[in-house]
C-alpha cells in the first residue's frame, strides 16, 4: 500500500526542509508494507553534530507550519546530536551524522522497500532556468 496523502505531504516538507539546511543524501522510503506503525522514513545525512541539530530544527519547524500542524510524538538521540529520530507516527524521520548513516546503513536494510522520490526544489528551479 503506497504512502498515504498525509504522509506523503510529511515526507516531502521534512525532506525539502532538510535539503534546505543542506543534508545530504535524502532518501524517502516506504516501509508502510514492511512496518505497521509508519508509512515512510526519511533519511538524511549532514557532515557534523551542529548541521544535524540545524536540520532537526528546520524539519520540526517546517511541520508545525504546515496547515494541519505535525509535531513528533517521540524524539530520540539529540543530546549526542549524530542520530535523531523524529517520530511523526505517519513517517519517522533519521537525521544522521554522515559516519552513523555509513555504518548503519537504512538505506539497505530497507533495500526491498520502494522509495518515494524527492527532488529538491532548489535543483529543479535551477534546472528549469
Amino acid at each position: 500500500m503506497p504512502v498515504t496523502e498525509r504522509a506523503y505531504e510529511l515526507a516531502m516538507t521534512a525532506a525539502q526542509a532538510a535539503a534546505d539546511k543542506k543534508a545530504q543524501d535524502i532518501v524517502v522510503i516506504d516501509v508502510g508494507d514492511q512496518l505497521y506503525i509508519t508509512d515512510a522514513f526519511v533519511i538524511a545525512s549532514a557532515s557534523n553534530e551542529r548541521q544535524v541539530a540545524a536540520i532537526v530544527d528546520a524539519v520540526e519547524e517546517a511541520l508545525l507550519d504546515l496547515p494541519e500542524k505535525a509535531k513528533p510524538v517521540r524524539r530520540e538521540g539529540e543530546r549526542q546530536g549524530r542520530w535523531v529520530l523524529l517520530d511523526y507516527v505517519d513517517i519517522v524521520v533519521h537525521i544522521q551524522h554522515a559516519e552513523e548513516r555509513e555504518f548503519y546503513a537504512l538505506d539497505k536494510l530497507w533495500k526491498d522497500c520502494p522509495t518515494v522520490q524527492f527532488v529538491d526544489r532548489d535543483m529543479a528551479d535551477a534546472e528549469a532556468s
